[in-house]
């Protein structure tokens, strides 16, 4: 059951303070930002502190998500066996992916798809399952919340939280295996120097799995906050309203994917006939 005690209680403290790891990840994030400032060497033609960085704020973004909704769950489910797995499974994930990434730009070398020696294999394979862990463990706090009846939500955001969270983990560990097994981000081989997406850095000229991949991952943003403004305004049906609108969202990445995998880039639109 959701609700049952899980007995080492200073470990099931961690349920409580999900905001801990926001604060280490924006700490990673300043280390990156000072890497990348007194540090000019490149990587591919990036800075090595780029990819650091941009998981770091990801990584804020992803336990602020789930900090905001733990906090909401009742102080049984929240300190149930259920979420503390989840939790600590994301926490232990999240800091061999971070550790590892941050290791690999220190010593210039690429952390992704990096099949020079059968160490970076193998490093490569057990990031996949730590992404695998920190979807699933996504999976089960949205059900948990969206089991939990005395939870501080409303219907909305209840439903945002729970089919938000279900269709990230689903959405991320399709697009996001598809990326990993492909060998490298893109589909198609761009030329040197060619355009990009300003901040992004996504091909705009050959597929890129990266845009299908982000918003795929950030349904689990998308979903709850959709609720969260429907439940504040008063619209009626917020539920009817957010599965149409996660429907719509949930059709769009899946568009961004089947594009990318025609080798076209995010600002081709001709898959449309447009």
């Amino acid at each position: 059951m959701i609700a049952a005690s899980f007995p080492a209680a200073p470990l099931r403290k961690m349920a409580d303070q999900p905001g801990a790891l926001v604060a280490l990840c924006l700490a990673l994030c300043v280390i990156a930002v000072g890497g990348a400032i007194f540090d000019d060497r490149l990587l591919q033609g990036v800075p090595v502190w780029v990819k650091p960085l941009k998981f770091s704020v990801s990584f804020v973004v992803y336990f602020a998500t789930l900090g905001w909704v733990v906090n909401r769950l009742s102080a049984p489910v929240r300190n149930g066996w259920a979420v503390w797995v989840a939790l600590v499974l994301a926490v232990l994930a999240s800091v061999f992916e971070q550790g590892y990434i941050f290791a690999m730009a220190g010593r210039a070398e690429a952390s992704h798809f990096n099949d020079s020696g059968v160490f970076f294999v193998a490093m490569y394979a057990l990031m996949g399952l730590g992404a695998a862990l920190l979807m699933v463990s996504v999976a089960v706090i949205g059900w948990a919340a969206y089991r939990d009846r005395q939870a501080a939500m409303g219907p909305g955001l209840r439903i945002g939280v729970g089919l938000g969270f279900a269709l990230s983990t689903g959405l991320t560990l399709v697009i996001g295996f598809t990326l990993g097994g492909n060998g490298g981000h893109f589909v198609g081989v761009p030329a040197p120097g060619a355009a990009t997406l300003p901040l992004f850095g996504w091909s705009a000229t050959v597929g890129d799995l990266r845009p299908a991949h982000f918003f795929g991952l950030h349904a689990m943003q998308a979903g709850p906050l959709l609720g969260w403004v429907l439940d504040r305004r008063g619209v009626a049906r917020p539920r009817f309203w957010v599965v149409l609108g996660l429907a719509g969202y949930s059709l769009f990445s899946l568009f961004l994917f089947v594009q990318a995998l025609a080798g076209l880039p995010l600002t081709d639109l001709a898959v449309l006939g447009l």
